[in-house]
C-alpha cells in the first residue's frame, strides 16, 4: 500500500514545490461541422477576466472534432472548480453547449517533461 499522506490531489508534494504549476485539461468532443463556430467563439477571447482566476496560464487547442482547454497554476483543480461553480462566470460556457457532443471530461496530467 502506498502512503499518500504526502500527496495533494495525487501529486507528491516533493514534486510540486511552492511555485509548481499544475496542469489540468478539459476535453470536449465537437459535433460534426461545428469547428468554424468554435473558432469564432475562441476569436472573441476569454469570456471572463483571466487575471482574476488565479491561473498562471490558459490555452485552448482546437482540432476538427475536439476542443481542449488547458489550465495551469498552483492548486489548479480547486481554481477550475471555483470557476465552474461561479454562476456569473460559468454562464459564459453555455455558448459551447450546442457545439459539444456529450459531457466534457477532465484529463489530469500523467507525464510532463521540461528542459532545465
Amino acid at each position: 500500500m502506498t502512503d499518500r499522506s504526502k500527496e495533494v490531489e495525487g501529486v507528491p508534494v516533493a514534486l510540486r514545490g511552492n511555485d509548481a504549476a499544475e496542469r489540468l485539461a478539459v476535453v470536449a468532443k465537437l459535433r460534426p461541422g461545428s469547428r468554424a463556430r468554435a473558432t469564432e467563439i475562441l476569436a472573441q477571447g476569454s469570456p471572463y477576466e483571466l487575471g482574476e482566476t488565479g491561473f498562471r496560464r490558459h490555452s485552448v487547442f482546437l482540432a476538427e472534432d475536439v476542443v481542449i482547454f488547458v489550465f495551469e497554476g498552483a492548486g489548479i483543480e480547486e481554481l477550475v472548480r471555483d470557476l465552474v461553480d461561479d454562476p456569473a462566470r460559468s454562464a459564459a460556457f453555455s455558448v459551447w453547449g450546442p457545439l459539444l457532443e456529450g459531457t466534457p471530461a477532465l484529463a489530469r496530467e500523467e507525464f510532463h517533461w521540461e528542459a532545465g
